[in-house]
Formats: structure tokens, sequence, C-alpha cells
């Protein structure tokens, strides 16, 4: 059984994403990595920081972005294909930059591999989520902040990146342009896996969480628009009041331990319950979302009702 792992960005090094620990988290169960590497600014680092890994498994490929024909985040699902099609493995293992997977998952996941790789009625593996939120303590598992995801895939050439790179569907005669298009496009059948992908995507310095979020807008809107919306923004972003949300209590994967030690920006957090005036509330902030989650929590088992999904789940 041969697993490949693969992944997509650029400019990762200045927008704090943790590319390096991504792949490391899972190199050690697969037999290559596949890195598509967009064209960057001139000062993006994200080359030297992949050719510091020192594995022959790692294959870059170097492409260019195409936000115009693939607009709304389409080049996402674009770049995500590209590294797919480079892979030669059984099982293909995505993870994006910003998601790490602790090493005591490990074992699982391939066992899982094993144990499913004959039964060709399961295109894939589905995974639980962390959402690690302004630094490394605290959490978000409220309701639309999704909860699963499918992280691994079968090699197999109906299967396509989906949307904005998020998901997975099955794409019967593809044209190249319909990642967005629900029409013709089948969900995926997978199994479940007991293991937990750390997503560590809002965990950043307030500086480069905002560059990031300006820099994914890039990928959605025109450039115009993109300088409206931030032209009277604070260059730091505001994560709001922190008090209220649940504290990790677990370890965090050893590939991410030295990456922590660079967390320096807890004197711009927000530890009370006190919030700013006027801030624009966060969707896990509003009454409506509150009341849903606690109902979530209490009558549905933690289960969130009504979940955004691209597959359907096997007893398997």
């Amino acid at each position: 059984m041969k697993i490949s792992g693969f992944s997509f960005g650029r400019n990762t090094s200045k927008l704090y994403y943790p590319i390096k620990e991504s792949i490391l988290s899972i190199l050690p169960i697969c037999q290559e990595f596949i890195f598509v590497l967009g064209k960057g600014d001139e000062d993006d680092g994200t080359l030297e920081i992949l050719e510091s890994i020192d594995s022959s498994k790692l294959k870059i490929i170097h492409t260019k972005w195409d936000v115009d024909k693939y607009p709304q985040g389409m080049e996402y699902a674009h770049q995500t294909d590209i590294a797919k099609e480079h892979c030669s493995g059984e099982w293909l293992f995505y993870i994006q930059a910003d998601e790490v997977i602790h090493e005591k998952y490990l074992p699982i996941i391939e066992k899982r591999c094993e144990d499913l790789l004959e039964n060709n009625k399961v295109d894939g593996l589905l995974f639980h989520y962390k959402h690690f939120f302004a630094d490394y303590n605290h959490y978000i598992n409220d309701h639309g902040w999704y909860q699963n995801e499918v992280r691994i895939v079968r090699n197999l050439p109906q299967i396509h990146s989906f949307g904005d790179a998020q998901s997975f569907r099955k794409i019967e005669n593809f044209d190249g342009l319909s990642y967005r298009k629900i029409e013709n496009t089948y969900p995926v059948n997978v199994a479940t896996v007991d293991a937990y992908v750390y997503h560590y995507g809002w965990v950043r310095p307030p500086l480069f969480l905002q560059k990031k979020k300006k820099a994914m807008d890039s990928a959605y809107k025109s450039a115009a628009k993109v300088e409206a919306i931030y032209r009277d923004q604070s260059a730091d972003f505001d994560y709001g009041p922190l008090k209220g949300l649940p504290k990790f209590e677990g370890t965090h994967p050893k590939v991410m331990l030295s990456k922590m030690k660079d967390f320096n920006w807890g004197k711009q957090l927000n530890y009370t319950t006190n919030k700013v005036p006027d801030r624009k509330k966060f969707k896990h902030e509003k009454l409506k979302y509150r009341l849903i989650s606690f109902l979530e929590r209490n009558l549905n088992g933690g289960r969130h009702y009504f979940p955004f999904k691209n597959w359907k789940v096997l007893d398997v």
C-alpha cells in the first residue's frame, strides 16, 4: 500500500502558515509528498522552507495562479487538483498548509487505509476537526465551524477538489472549470477514521491574520473590492473576547512545539469578556448561533444541525 501526501500554497512564509509542520506531521506514513508551489511575491520564502525539509519523499511542482480564470476561490481547488494528479499512491492524503496531524493518530490512519484498501466502495476517509483560535490554548466548536472533512481520497480520476478546496466530490465529464457547480457531481463515499485534524489557521499574530484574510479575499474578489474592504480596517485583526471559549486540555503535535515557542502576541489578545464597542461580531458571538450551539451541545450530543457536507458515510 502506498500513501501519497499532497498540498499547495504560495506566500505561506509571509502569512505565518505552519507549512513545514503540516508536511512533517504526515510524512512518516507517506511514501511521497507532492507540494504544488504557486509563484508568490518576491519576498515569499516558501521554497526555502520546503527545501529545509530533509526528505527525498518531497517533490515540488512549480505553478502560476490564475484567479481570473478560476474566480471565487476556485484557484485553490485547481491547484489542489494539480497536486493530486502528480500523486502515485493508492490513497492520497490531502493536508492544507494550516492543518497538522498529531503523531498519535498516524498508526490509526495507516491501519484504516490498510483495512479499507480492497473495499472499492470507499472513496475516502472522513476526519474530525479541532479549530484552534487566537492562541494554542483555546478552540471553537460552535455552529458554523465544520466538525468533519474528507482528507484522504482514493486515487481516482473522477474525484476532484471542490469549491475553494474545502472538500472533494466526484465529477463526471469534468471540464476543468466546474469546481463550484453542484450539477453533475456526486458525494464521495467515505468511512470515518478516529483521528483529528488540528487546524491552526486562526492562530497567528493579529497583523499576520489580517494579511492572510486580505490575501484570501483576493482569490474571491477584485483587487479594487479588496482594497475598499480593508481601507478603513485596523492593520491588526481583533479576535474578540476569549474568556468564554473552551480551553484545550490535550497535547499538541510534536512537530508544532518549536513553532509554538514563537507565540508572542498574548498581550494583544483579550482574555476577558469585555467587548470593543461597534466591533463586528463573529458568527459564534451572535445570539442566534449561540442558541443553536447550546441546543447542539445539550440536545444533539454535540453534533451540529444541518452541517454542510460533500460526502456519504458508509457503515464500514
